[in-house]
């Protein structure tokens, strides 16, 4: 699992829906449940669908492999709807309204 300390350096996952959003929203119960145990883990930080509703967006702290690994773990992923890149980069700089998440 990701480091949740502040050493770790900073990934985005990007989710992209790879089916009609029918079948992605056949998932979706899944995928919350998912997403809260990545909160209440501390894993992750923020989170959101992209516009247009192509996928999501995720950021965590962690380093590259394992937070595919946690990615590769999805409901969407696992059931085929959609597919995952991982960005990993070190956050320098940060707005005061959310610079305690990367402190």
């Amino acid at each position: 699992m990701p480091a949740t300390n502040a050493d770790a350096p900073v990934c985005l996952i990007l989710i992209t829906y790879v089916v009609p959003l029918d079948e992605v929203d056949r998932h979706m119960k899944a995928h919350i449940d998912w997403l809260e145990r990545g909160y209440a883990e501390g894993l992750f930080l923020l989170s959101g669908r992209r516009n247009p509703r192509i996928g999501g967006v995720i950021v965590c702290r962690g380093r590259k492999p394992e937070v595919e690994a946690l990615a590769a773990t999805d409901p969407f992923v696992t059931e085929g709807s959609a597919t995952i890149e991982v960005i990993e980069f070190n956050a320098s700089w940060a707005a005061d309204a959310v610079a305690p998440l990367f402190a």
